[in-house]
């Protein structure tokens, strides 16, 4: 068994590192520019009875991925690196820039934008520290959307001259678990010098993407999205406060907000009197059905269906399915399939709470990425019909792309 430690950047409150930590990885170093985040990162984890990263956590000033490029603070950096190298057998680098610039709902300013900047800053320290391997997630817009994909193949390509083989895939938090309609793209890159190392033919026979037969991308899915969209979901129900309704039969209840709010005991949560309380509009709120989620704010999720995607600024409010209330912080961290240990700070504000949770990556959804690298680390080998048969028909990956202006 490999043994690895991760390097954890845009570390939010953690929901990547607990994934990767469950897996088997080793998160040595956690970083964060927001403090209320990493003093919701640190509270977490000690309620969860976990041990903060050895390295530390690094927030604000020296915190910052911009700063770690800094002539005087990288070395910082390069030292911890370097003293992993010497304790594991492989490093990694995991992070999720910030994604509002390149967001559908979002600020859509992309590259150019102060959070757009920090994608490109990842990969340059990626770049200069040269990790066995590394995550990058984004939202679907970098990936999809015209003005951005050509900067994300851009980034690609830096990264491919820097020595990394690449594979990556557009994923729907569905697919493992998770009670949340997610796409984010996820892309994974293993530098050439370690395939000889773990014994994978692919340094060898491929050049910079890896086919989609080699990399496991399938492995730790649970529900296939063709499956998943093809059940009948119930879509609306009138709105009756505090109503009993049963869960309609052939439906798998693993991927419903109820099943998610019962798992994790949300009424009996630390966070479960953490909801804005409106001032007005109480009459509105009562004339949204259930399942009601088509207008962009103001969505009531439906008890026995999935949530659209965890997204509470901007003015996008979320409704409790039977209660005349916003989801509370309990219910937000349910939805994102957080351990119902998981619990956040009280006494932060609300908005910084709400924020944190819409940022995060859910829980499961970065438990099976961990899970599929390292099975990956594990089980490099392929048949030799199998491998000949790639060698000789092998094209670079392209993924289908549906580009939107």
């Amino acid at each position: 068994m490999i043994h690895s430690d991760v390097f954890s950047f845009f570390s939010g409150v953690g929901f990547l590192d607990l994934g990767f930590e469950d897996a088997g990885f080793n998160v040595v170093y956690a970083s964060e520019i927001f403090p209320p985040f990493m003093e919701a990162y640190r509270y977490s984890r000690t309620h969860l009875k976990r041990n903060l990263p050895e390295y530390g956590c690094y927030c604000a000033e020296n915190g910052d991925i911009q700063t770690l490029l800094n002539p005087e603070e990288k070395y910082i950096l390069s030292d911890l690196v370097n003293t992993s190298r010497q304790n594991a057998d492989l490093v990694g680098f995991i992070g999720g820039p910030p994604c509002p610039d390149f967001s559908v709902g979002g600020k859509n300013k992309g590259k150019e934008g102060e959070k757009g900047k920090l994608s490109a800053s990842y990969v340059q320290l990626i770049c200069e520290h040269q990790p066995d391997f590394f995550v990058f997630e984004n939202v679907k817009g970098l990936w999809r959307t015209l003005k951005h994909r050509t900067f994300y193949e851009d980034l690609k390509r830096i990264l491919q001259n820097a020595g990394y083989v690449l594979t990556e895939k557009l994923i729907n938090s569905l697919e493992y678990g998770v009670p949340q309609d997610r796409e984010r793209i996820i892309l994974i890159g293993f530098h050439r010098h370690i395939f000889h190392q773990i014994g994978s033919p692919v340094n060898i026979h491929f050049r910079d993407v890896f086919p989609e037969t080699i990399f496991p991308w399938d492995k730790f899915v649970v529900f296939p999205k063709t499956e998943v969209f093809s059940y009948p979901w119930p879509k609306f129900t009138p709105f009756q406060a505090d109503s009993s309704l049963d869960c309609p039969p052939n439906l798998p209840q693993e991927l419903t907000v109820e099943y998610w709010f019962k798992r994790n005991q949300t009424e009996n949560h630390l966070n479960a009197e953490g909801y804005f309380k409106p001032r007005g509009g109480i009459e509105k709120m009562k004339a949204i059905p259930e399942g009601d989620d088509s207008k962009k704010s103001y969505k009531r999720l439906h008890r026995w269906r999935y949530s659209p995607t965890a997204c509470y600024g901007n003015n996008e409010v979320h409704l409790h399915p039977y209660k005349v209330r916003r989801l509370s912080v309990a219910e937000a961290i349910a939805i994102q399939s957080l351990p119902k240990d998981f619990v956040l700070p009280p006494e932060l504000p609300l908005s910084h709470l709400f924020k944190s949770i819409g940022n995060g990556v859910p829980y499961l959804a970065s438990l099976a990425i961990a899970k599929t690298i390292l099975y990956f680390l594990n089980h490099p080998g392929i048949d030799e019909e199998n491998r000949r048969q790639q060698v000789n028909d092998f094209e670079p990956l392209q993924l289908s792309l549906n580009l939107e202006m």
